[in-house]
């Protein structure tokens, strides 16, 4: 979603590309922080859970929840580096500031 706001920020507004990223980027953080976080919190009974099987259901938990948060900022510190790394290709001149 970063890299479709970005790629319409560039093409319907004339953006340059670090400007295009960073505002699609901006205004898609909220949405995707909300998504993740709601996902983080239905797991979380999972991993803090006692009772009958409890044992067996805390991993999941625990990898879910970690799962999430280790996507979330791969994903949130990469997407914006790797969509300028594609565009300086696709300009054909690296970026040497």
């Amino acid at each position: 979603m970063i890299v479709d706001f970005a790629l319409e920020a560039e093409r319907r507004h004339g953006k340059a590309p670090e400007e295009a990223i960073f505002q699609a980027s901006l205004l898609r953080f909220r949405p995707i922080l909300m998504t993740t976080l709601a996902a983080i919190l239905g797991a979380l009974p999972l991993l803090v859970g006692t009772g009958t099987g409890s044992e067996l259901r805390r991993p999941l938990g625990l990898a879910i929840i970690g799962g999430l948060i280790v996507s979330q900022m791969l994903i949130l510190f990469t997407t914006p580096v790797i969509y300028l790394m594609f565009d300086d290709c696709r300009s054909g001149e690296p970026d040497t500031a």
